[in-house]
């Protein structure tokens, strides 16, 4: 490590030296998200926007690169890093039905998604590919035509395997008629992400690739099961995330919340990890002054940052759902004020 050392002397020819180690750390990335995975670009010109969260489904058969969205590559060749959220959930494919296609000269026949998550009572349950497919080799061919998109994007992302998997299993999943608890949904899902790492970290993958698991952070117990130092070692970022949803709710206790429990609870692999944010927002319905609770986030990331554990590195608003700016003119130059001060800078 750096060490700087400083001698002074004083009127009378006396001196003391001290020394101390240092480290030069890298400004935070502050980032966005547009409602609908739309075009972000006017909204990030001119800003001090270096990151970027997008959503994607393992059925559709438009992963990368760009998904018929040609700014997506733009921006990325500009430097805007990508965190690409790679879900099992299925959406984006004309029909929940199995799909055989053909990559690199071989053909997979993969199966209809066995799973349904987000098994809120009154609602109708998402269906997605199941844990126990993904282990059974039935999802490889989705992965083979992901991956084969992926190296002619002509860049590194980050691959945020599922949104929210706390979220999705709050309510326990069921796969091929069975039911699981949320405990046993977690233990499940790491085996799964387990594997389609490996996968994937087993072919050749674009410079700068790398992976991370996706949890809203809302649950301890939950956190603490998807994050074992088992797979924390294939993973190479923390990732949880923050809304303000409560006219109480500051951002400094926001963004700590779970970052407190990863430092009390996880290993020392997954404590080396930097955190990617890859939502935060605030609800104007409880917080109208989504401005000035922006404002604070700045010193929120500083004062965090300066404690024990992982680093905070990436900061991705989410312009939708909770984190509507409303009005949008106000609440996009806050946050460009925002990402104008230190740690993004």
């Amino acid at each position: 490590m750096p060490r700087v050392t400083v001698t002074v002397r004083d009127s009378g020819g006396h001196t003391a030296t001290a020394t101390a180690d240092y480290s030069v750390q890298s400004p935070v990335l502050g980032g966005y998200y547009l409602s609908g995975g739309a075009d972000p670009t006017a909204d990030m010109a001119g800003g001090n926007f270096r990151s970027l969260t997008q959503y994607r489904s393992f059925a559709d058969g438009y992963v990368f690169p760009g998904y018929r969205r040609p700014w997506l590559i733009t921006l990325g060749r500009l430097g805007v890093q990508m965190n690409m959220v790679l879900e099992l959930k299925h959406y984006g494919a004309p029909d929940a039905g199995p799909q055989t296609f053909t990559v690199d000269g071989v053909t997979y026949t993969v199966p209809a998604p066995a799973m349904t998550i987000q098994q809120r009572p009154g609602t109708v349950w998402p269906k997605a590919y199941g844990y126990g497919q993904v282990l059974a080799g039935q999802c490889d061919g989705l992965f083979a035509r992901a991956l084969a998109q992926y190296r002619t994007l002509g860049f590194g992302v980050n691959i945020q395997l599922a949104s929210e998997l706390d979220t999705d299993h709050e309510f326990g999943t069921t796969e091929a008629g069975k039911a699981y608890t949320w405990a046993e949904s977690d233990a499940r899902a790491v085996q799964a992400v387990t594997y389609i790492v490996n996968w994937f970290k087993s072919k050749e993958l674009p410079q700068g690739s790398t992976f991370s698991v996706g949890v809203g952070g809302f649950d301890r117990a939950c956190y603490r099961r998807t994050h074992p130092e088992a797979l924390m070692t294939r993973l190479d970022f923390l990732q949880w995330n923050v809304y303000a949803t409560s006219a109480t709710h500051t951002a400094l206790a926001r963004f700590r919340r779970t970052k407190d429990w990863a430092v009390a609870d996880l290993g020392p692999v997954a404590l080396s990890r930097p955190v990617l944010i890859a939502e935060w927002g605030v609800r104007a319905a409880e917080v109208p002054d989504q401005a000035g609770w922006i404002a604070t986030v700045p010193a929120a990331i500083v004062a965090l940052n300066a404690e024990r554990g992982p680093r905070i590195a990436r900061t991705n608003y989410f312009n939708s759902g909770w984190g509507t700016l409303s009005p949008k003119a106000i609440g996009l130059a806050a946050l460009r004020a925002a990402y104008l001060r230190r740690p993004y800078v």
